[in-house]
């Protein structure tokens, strides 16, 4: 069965640091040319550093170093124009986009009754919303194509409701019944959706997160006390390597489906 993606285009949202980064050097070293879209500034909510530009170059000459063109855009997945911004570019430079992954996004903590509503609407726009905007931009060149993959980096919040983080399960349930609907929706162009599910995962998220609740990274995993597998959270190079093989020819049939990546969380 071919893995070999050479020559593929890959859209990749919130690509500067942790999992879409790590996910675009491993696409690359795949073969894949990578388009990187990162918001690339900081924001009021969550609070935590969020990706830079100089993160952006950086990946930008890892990925040329393993002999794939990157190109890279600053934008907010809120931002219709500047996604259909950076899409045209895309198309224009490689006229095709074959892997989407819909990796944009936010994590905070709240009580749901307890929470203000512009801290619920930004949790829902740019982990939900801003798929769909996203995704409204790559799938009609897809369509043109009659080929595409879609991974929606949802979370195993998104399979199992979670303490103080009702608004960020809400998004990624929203996520994974985006994801089936897709695969239903696309399924005749020869198009597949996925979502990803994966435990905690060693990022600056996952720093940052921590850091606002005067903890370690460490400690908030001592508390959850959920994978099943002796490790605190997994790292982003085994998100990575799940997109890579969901990407492939080798999860040709996989459509409409959770993929989950949780040290056996879901099961305890």
């Amino acid at each position: 069965m071919a893995t070999d993606l050479t020559g593929k285009v890959a859209f990749i949202t919130g690509a500067a640091h942790g999992q879409g980064r790590a996910t675009a050097l491993a696409l690359a070293a795949a073969g894949v040319h990578i388009a990187a879209f990162d918001i690339a500034r900081q924001l009021s909510y969550p609070g935590y550093t969020l990706g830079k530009e100089s993160e952006l170059a950086t990946l930008r000459q890892a990925c040329e170093a393993l002999g794939v063109r990157c190109l890279t855009f600053t934008g907010d997945v809120r931002d219709d124009a500047a996604i259909t911004s950076a899409v045209n570019a895309v198309t224009a430079a490689w006229e095709r986009i074959d892997i989407l992954f819909n990796n944009a996004g936010i994590c905070a903590y709240g009580v749901a009754h307890e929470m203000p509503e512009e801290e619920w609407d930004a949790m829902i726009d740019i982990n939900l919303k801003g798929a769909f905007l996203v995704g409204r931009r790559v799938i009609p060149v897809m369509i043109a194509q009659r080929s595409g993959v879609i991974i929606n980096n949802s979370s195993i919040a998104g399979l199992r409701g979670m303490n103080r983080l009702s608004h960020y399960a809400a998004s990624k349930w929203g996520l994974t019944g985006l994801t089936k609907s897709w695969a239903i929706e696309l399924a005749p162009h020869n198009i597949r959706a996925i979502a990803l599910h994966p435990t905690g995962v060693n990022t600056p998220m996952n720093d940052g997160l921590a850091a606002l609740e005067g903890a370690t990274p460490q400690e908030i995993a001592e508390r959850s006390a959920g994978n099943l597998i002796d490790v605190p959270w997994i790292e982003p190079e085994d998100v990575a390597h799940a997109v890579v093989f969901l990407a492939s020819d080798k999860a040709r049939f996989v459509t409409g489906s959770s993929f989950v990546l949780d040290a056996g969380l879901l099961t305890r």
